[in-house]
This record gives structure tokens, sequence and C-alpha cells, in this order.
């Protein structure tokens, strides 16, 4: 990251830093070059006023990004979002992965926090997102599909990845394979039992006197095994408690997925299906609760080696509906009359052709196959229209909104509009389009224009949802922006704001959303890449851009 300060001259303010308010990362689209879009600010800015005391008369919402992490500590910097806007979009703490654990329970500790920060400083939430490909938790979903398999009656039984999972190797307290380890603040002890639960005649006992303040300070930790990143692995133990208890299982090398066990007296089978991040993965149990654990027959499977029947597609369309209600309907209705706007779906659309996004025009990497997942593959086209009907039935004064990017090119645009006319005539709610934005410096006018006039033409709410400003387009290491650069960046945020107020009815605007407020916290950014998209830089001062918004509110 460059921590330099950037001077510029033109109109004496600052500009520094690379950003992160993390946002949906978009598939790369060609660069249009444009020499008319460089048309300088005023060289003597009009400086007076914040952004949301000069939109009354454009439009009713000034948005802003934010992040819990930056809002729940830094006085300053909330009092700027509060001083310049009535509205703000969490860049994650609502998005399905932040919220949905990997045994299919829901936390919404940190977005119940932020909430609480913005109400309490006058600030609207708009709600983002409840359907999307990226940020989902894949692990449980594809977990889902992976528990509808049926074995083979007679068939033989899928080979056990797992060394030693049946704990008889070994002699005394030591078990072959097996490391167990006591430590921190935790006392407990590992010993060896017949009470035996798969023929054998050893079963592995954990006492957990005192349980540590991390879960893994008792953990019994296997060994390594292969595997085939992105598939879905069966892993299944015997395990029998004292007590009510709790046997957290970790799979774990360089990358970590963990899912809890609620156990209880009486021997019992756990299953865990779990979408393996890595090649040589390690299984092991931690122990976070107090309780005397018997476990046994371990086993890691893969169930697609034949031993096993897969769901049809009605089955696996099934459990993934009814998990894609689950998720809607408890997030819209907990926050019910607090959130009154959401992004129900977002980014349905393929780039290159324009299509819907599914398996045949967009392929998952090996990387994201924990966090991304493709609704249509399961529920078609009608994926959106469930989406819209469920937050519909959860809250139905709420404007509903459907997001997308690279709608300054046509492909996608048209393809968007069509998707959204067919949605509406199979009866889903649909009161706004929301336009991203995440433009550069060679975007052009006419494509701005363009996709204004074109949203604005459904007759639907037109929302600038995500709006950034990059000048970095090389990806230089070394990148830092000139002076002109920088005056070139507020002509284009000028220019955005000109043209919604020209091209969308005042009905029809629901707002503009800059996507963060600081350089340093920007997506965009990177050690690698360093770019500055938004108006602020990192010492909470206003940039050209900043003044190029304002003056295009102020009509000057």
């Amino acid at each position: 990251m460059n921590n330099k300060v950037l001077t510029q001259v033109a109109v004496a303010v600052f500009a520094a830093l690379a950003l992160a308010v993390s946002s949906c990362k978009k598939d790369a689209v060609p660069h249009i070059n444009n020499p008319d879009t460089v048309k300088n600010i005023s060289t003597k800015p009009d400086t007076t006023g914040t952004l949301i005391g000069n939109t009354g008369a454009a439009f009713p919402n000034m948005g802003l990004a934010v992040l819990y992490g930056t809002m729940s500590s830094n006085p300053a910097y909330v009092a700027i979002v509060k001083r310049e806007a009535n509205y703000v979009t969490f860049g994650n703490e609502l998005k399905n992965a932040s919220i949905v654990k990997n045994d299919g329970s829901f936390d919404y500790t940190t977005a119940d926090a932020l909430l609480t920060i913005c109400t309490n400083n006058g600030l609207s939430v708009f709600g983002h997102t409840l359907c999307w490909y990226s940020q989902q938790n894949a692990v449980y979903l594809n977990g889902l599909i992976s528990a509808l398999n049926k074995p083979v009656t007679g068939a033989p039984k899928p080979a056990n990845l797992l060394s030693n999972g049946d704990f008889e190797g070994g002699t005394g307290l030591s078990f072959t394979g097996w490391t167990n380890l006591t430590g921190g603040s935790a006392t407990g002890s590992f010993n060896s039992v017949i009470d035996d639960n798969d023929g054998g005649s050893r079963a592995m006992q954990v006492a957990v006197t005192m349980p540590g303040a991390n879960a893994y300070d008792i953990q019994s930790i296997g060994t390594v095994f292969t595997t085939t990143v992105g598939k879905t692995y069966q892993v299944s133990a015997s395990i029998k408690s004292s007590g009510m208890g709790t046997v957290r299982m970790v799979m774990q090398n360089t990358a970590y997925q963990q899912t809890d066990l609620k156990t209880k007296p009486g021997w019992a089978t756990y299953t865990w299906n779990v979408t393996i991040t890595e090649a040589s993965p390690i299984l092991r149990f931690n122990f976070p609760d107090a309780g005397v654990y018997v476990i046994d027959n371990v086993t890691v499977v893969d169930p697609s080696t034949g031993s096993y029947v897969p769901p049809t597609k009605a089955q696996a369309a099934a459990v993934i509906d009814t998990a894609l209600k689950t998720f809607i309907t408890a997030t819209v209705k907990r926050y019910k009359g607090k959130i009154k706007a959401w992004d129900v779906v977002n980014e349905p659309m393929s780039d290159g052709n324009g299509s819907l996004r599914d398996s045949a025009n967009y392929t998952i990497s090996a990387a994201n196959t924990g966090n991304q997942f493709l609704w249509a593959n399961y529920l078609g086209r009608a994926f959106a229209l469930k989406a819209f009907q469920y937050a519909k039935a959860a809250d139905a004064n709420a404007l509903l909104f459907i997001n997308e990017y690279n709608l300054e090119y046509n492909f996608k645009l048209d393809s968007l509009i069509g998707y959204v006319k067919e949605l509406k005539t199979k009866g889903a709610q649909i009161d706004g389009i929301g336009t991203q934005m995440h433009i550069n410096l060679q975007t052009t006018q006419a494509s701005i224009d363009n996709e204004f006039v074109k949203l604005a033409a459904t007759g639907l709410l037109v929302r600038v949802s995500e709006l950034d400003v990059t000048m970095n387009s090389s990806k230089s290491a070394s990148f830092s922006p000139t002076a002109s650069q920088l005056a070139s960046q507020a002509a284009m945020y000028k220019y955005v704001v000109q043209s919604y107020l020209k091209n969308v009815p005042k009905a029809q605007r629901f707002g503009i959303t800059v996507w963060g407020l600081t350089d340093n916290e920007s997506w965009l950014n990177s050690p690698s890449a360093p770019d500055y998209p938004l108006l602020f830089n990192q010492n909470l001062s206003k940039k050209a851009g900043y003044y190029g918004f304002l003056e295009a509110l102020k009509g000057i």
C-alpha cells in the first residue's frame, strides 16, 4: 500500500492511500477509451455544505458503504458518515456467508451491532444482499445436497480416507496416527476404553475436566489424508458423552473449516458433509465443553465413489429452495421495520453474453468452492422469482431491488432489463434496479447516459448502488495519481450525478451510494495494485472527487 500523501494543486485537497470496503468481485470487461471524459471541475470549487445537505432537490437518499470494524472503532469516521449521508449499506455483514454457519445456524451478532450503531446515529440501512452467487456459505449448501446421497444396498462401502479411525491401532493410551494435546488453561485426559461401537476392542475417551479459553486447548489431531479440492466429503463419527456437550470437528492444515456437534448420552452417529478446500487436510477434534466423551468409528469418505446414489434434480432443488427461503425469510423478518429496502438478488447475469449466471457460463475456481454457489444450477431461471417472493412474504412493505454491475455495457444492461420484465410478468415484486457503477476514467459519458435512459424507461426506481471511480486501470504496483487524474476523477463523479439527474425522472430516483468513504478501505485497493477511487483519503480529508459530486448536486 502506498502511504504517500499526494497534493492536488488545482483544488488544494488531499488524496491518499488505498481502500477496501468489501464489495462484489466483478469480472473483467475491456475499458473503452474516452477522450471526452476529462472535463475539469471549477478551479475554485464551491466547498460549502455537505452531500446530504444538497440532495433534497435532487434525490432523497445519499448513501455510503460501511463496515463494522471502522464504524465500531473510529468516532471521527462515524461523524463524517453521519454528516455526509442519510443511508448506509453494509459491505459484508448481511451477506449469507457472514451469517450462515457450517451447520446451517444463523449468527446475526455483527449485523445487529452495526445496525445499532447506524440507527443510533440517525442512519437508515439498505439491506445487502439476500441472494448472490458469491460470499455464500457454499460448504453448508453443498453439504445439503451431499447429505441426500443414498447408499446402494449391498454395495461395498467407500474407502475410509482416515488412518486408524477405529482407534484399534496403538497400545495403552497411545493411538496410532493421532496426537492428543492438553494445553492452555484446560485440564483433562485421554484414555483407551473397551466401550466400543464398531465391533473392535478400543475406543478413545476424552475426559474434559476444565475447558480452556480456546476450544483447541484440548484436541485430538489425526494424520494428513488426500482429497480433491472442491469436492464434498462425508465425515462421520460415533460419539457418546456423559451429558449434553459439544465436540468440534475441524478440518485444518493450511485452511480452516469447522462444525460443532451437539452430543448427548448414549452412542449416536454424527455426520458432517464438508466441501474440502485443500488437497491435504487434517481432521481434528476440539473440546470446548466439560464432560466425558467417547469417540469411535471415525470415517472420511467420498460419497461419489459409486456406493451412493446421488439425489435427483428435483430432490436437490427442493433442499436448496428451502435453504434460500429460510435465509431470506429469517433475515428480512428479523429486520422488518428497521431495514426498509433490500438488494434481493445481486448480480444474476453472466458476463460475455449476458445470460443468467450458471455453470454453463461461469466456472467456480477451486479457491472459491467454499464461498460461491450458483443458485440457477438448481432452481433455474426461477431462482430470482423465488427470492423476490420470499422477501415480499417476509415484509410486504419493504422496497425490493435487483442489483447488477457493468450496466455501462449494453449486452449486460439489456439482458438484465429483459430478465426483470420476465420476473415481473411472473409476479415478482421488483420496485427498483440498482446499477453498481464501478467505473473508471475511461468510462464513456455516452455509456453512462445510455444506462440511465434505459433504466428509467423501465418505470422502476433507479439507484446508483456502489459507485466508485478507479484510476489505476493498468494495475500498476507503483501507481500514484497525478493532479490531472484526480481532476478527471472529480469530473467523472460530477458527470455521473449530472446524468442521473438529467436522465432519471425525479420520482424514480432512489438515490446514490458511494461504495465506501476513504480510499484506504476500498475493495479496489490492494498492495499489488493501489487505487484511490473514493471521495475521501485515508486521513478523512475531502478529495477533488468530493467537490465534483457536490457541485453536481448544486447544479454548478
